[in-house]
């Protein structure tokens, strides 16, 4: 059996959709998630995307990291499969439920509710997350938000000089974040524009991360560097994030369909 999949990218962050509403697919593995998102032997992506039914929704999202981990959410990934459901749509995942909606200009995407306290992030111990009295080499205090996975963000005076190919794994993997955490390195250009790159945990670093702009954007405005609007630039493009009076986390950019394939899964040591 031959399965279907969609190869789409928001901002360069790139994924494998696989829609099991359509027809069925195999059951997904951290080993076969990892074989198919590997770029020399697999089709390759940062993500892979499960669609499935769900019974209080329109349809749920698994959202599985290159490394074949399993997380609760992907603000990129949503915009995709919001631009393929073509419609308003409520979307089931394991970070709660996210509402997708096409717009002028491309997907916006409700992201629910910052999560803020300690052990919302996780963190392995009690402290206050608007400015974390924690250090690696040169960043540090940083502040964390949760966006339906584990965020961590520094505000540098210049995010492209950070070597984050080296410190982005030594934070993602310290014993302070149970559950790993993504790492944000982030310039605030003016209160309305903020350029970030990030570092996710399980991927490295990405083109964009939607969930890490929807943190980084909260963690300046909570520390009064930003309007409750903001443009945030990552090297795949631009995000627009609002935090809206009633609290909540819209993100709105653009999606795209890169091409269409299939697999066996015979190739990756799946059962058909």
């Amino acid at each position: 059996m031959r399965v279907p999949f969609i190869k789409m990218h928001g901002l360069g962050n790139d994924f494998i959709v696989l829609d099991a509403r359509a027809q069925p697919v195999p059951p997904m593995t951290n080993a076969l998630a990892a074989a198919l998102a590997d770029r020399k032997t697999g089709i390759g992506c940062d993500q892979l995307i499960l669609l499935e039914p769900s019974a209080r929704a329109d349809f749920r999202m698994r959202i599985f990291n290159a490394d074949g981990g399993e997380v609760g959410a992907c603000g990129n990934a949503t915009r995709a499969v919001g631009l393929l459901h073509g419609a308003p749509a409520r979307i089931e995942t394991l970070g709660g439920e996210l509402y997708a909606n096409p717009v002028d200009g491309g997907i916006a995407v409700d992201m629910g509710l910052p999560r803020l306290d300690w052990q919302q992030i996780p963190l392995a111990w009690a402290m206050d997350t608007h400015t974390m009295p924690v250090g690696w080499e040169d960043l540090d205090a940083p502040t964390a938000v949760n966006v339906g996975n584990p965020h961590v963000i520094f505000f540098v005076p210049d995010c492209d000089a950070v070597a984050l190919d080296r410190l982005g794994p030594l934070i993602e993997h310290d014993p302070l974040f149970p559950e790993r955490v993504n790492v944000n390195v982030a310039t605030v250009e003016s209160r309305s524009r903020i350029r970030l790159r990030v570092w996710e945990r399980g991927v490295g670093e990405t083109r964009a991360c939607g969930t890490g702009a929807c943190a980084t954007a909260i963690g300046a405005m909570r520390r009064g560097l930003a309007d409750r609007q903001v443009t945030v630039a990552l090297a795949g493009g631009e995000l627009r994030i609002e935090w809206t009076a009633e609290g909540r986390i819209m993100m709105t950019g653009p999606a795209a369909i890169s091409f269409h394939g299939s697999f066996d899964p015979a190739d990756y040591g799946a059962a058909g």
